[in-house]
């Protein structure tokens, strides 16, 4: 297993479409295996393949809840189902999120409050997941992941102003541009 690079917000990978995984073979088993120490490594609460170079339909996710209980799994070639958005702005403070393809920084976003996501485990074997609250967050934010979405595309005009200038100052808006867990420094 090896910790990736995750490619950072101007790598054409992460605004493309993921293609769907055809077979799960051991290549696809040893991505996700690297997909878990990469994440784990960060730290952060999942992982979509194109955000490690690779524009395949898969992600991870790790999260543990107030009580200490994990929750941790794949799924390949997903489909997400969610509650339509309830009207209004986000609490800053109960509904921010942050991305290791735009690391060191949260903004305001509001996701759906519930969602279900159906898929494949590594054997194959179909999933359905219901969740709600911040596991709920995840599955969306992986998801758009695979759709060519970050997650600061969909803020506000003036939080998107923000992020033009922390990616032109800290050089991020480049194609290619990544940082690998452990290694790299990003306060630069």
């Amino acid at each position: 297993m090896a910790v990736l690079p995750i490619r950072i917000m101007g790598d054409p990978v992460l605004h493309a479409p993921a293609s769907r995984v055809e077979a799960i073979t051991d290549e696809v088993r040893s991505l996700v295996a690297d997909m878990f120490e990469t994440m784990d490594a960060a730290p952060g609460v999942g992982l979509a393949a194109p955000q490690v170079g690779a524009g395949l339909r898969i992600y991870t996710y790790n999260y543990e809840d107030d009580d200490g209980n994990p929750w941790r799994g794949v799924i390949v070639n997903p489909e997400l189902w969610m509650k339509p958005l309830e009207p209004g702005h986000p609490d800053p403070d109960e509904e921010s999120e942050g991305c290791l393809s735009f690391p060191g920084e949260r903004f305001a976003l509001r996701r759906s409050e519930s969602v279900i996501v159906t898929g494949a485990d590594l054997e194959g074997e179909s999933i359905r997941i219901e969740v709600d609250g911040w596991r709920a967050r995840i599955m969306q934010h992986e998801f758009d992941h695979l759709d060519g979405i970050l997650y600061i595309d969909r803020l506000d005009d003036s939080d998107w102003k923000t992020v033009q200038k922390i990616a032109r100052k800290r050089g991020w808006a480049k194609p290619g541009a990544a940082w690998t867990p452990g290694i790299d420094d990003l306060d630069a």
